[in-house]
């Protein structure tokens, strides 16, 4: 997806607000936990002091990882969907043409991919597989039990 992530406004609020989160309370958390392990005594035998350390670098990661995902996210809003065919943020119904079994998923970035809620991420076989498709065609998306064939029944906001 060319590196941009398109988003919800709602969803870019969440980001930044957890953001604000781990720079704030959560770094001071980890600083606390790394001031007690120190004053435990010697640090090169201190397993304690090593896991703070740990954590703050796996805390730091995370931070860098949801700025850069927010440097890079575009909103996308629902009145410049094309209903045309099948886009970020459309929900698609499909038919599993194997199993005729009848499913509707919402396409979103893979921050919001929640599969039980019915969205999945456009960067997923099933959502590469059926970016740009139109209603009455069929996407082939390779899985790893195979090549599942999926007809789009209907395609909505």
């Amino acid at each position: 997806m060319s590196g941009i992530n398109y988003v919800t406004k709602e969803t870019l609020d969440q980001m930044r607000d957890e953001l604000t989160q781990l720079k704030t309370t959560g770094r001071a958390e980890i600083a606390r936990q790394i001031s007690e392990a120190r004053e435990k005594g010697d640090l090169r035998e201190n397993a304690e002091y090593d896991a703070a350390k740990e954590a703050q670098g796996h805390h730091e990661a995370k931070i860098a990882q949801l700025e850069a995902v927010i440097a890079s996210a575009r909103i996308l809003e629902t009145k410049d969907i094309d209903i045309s065919k099948v886009s970020v943020l459309s929900k698609v119904k499909v038919t599993n043409m194997a199993t005729k079994k009848t499913v509707q998923y919402q396409l979103v970035s893979e921050k919001e991919a929640d599969l039980k809620a019915g969205k999945i991420s456009v960067t997923s076989p099933i959502g590469r597989g059926l970016l740009g498709k139109t209603v009455g065609e069929v996407a082939e998306v390779t899985a790893p039990s195979g090549i599942l064939k999926f007809r789009v029944e209907n395609i909505s906001i």
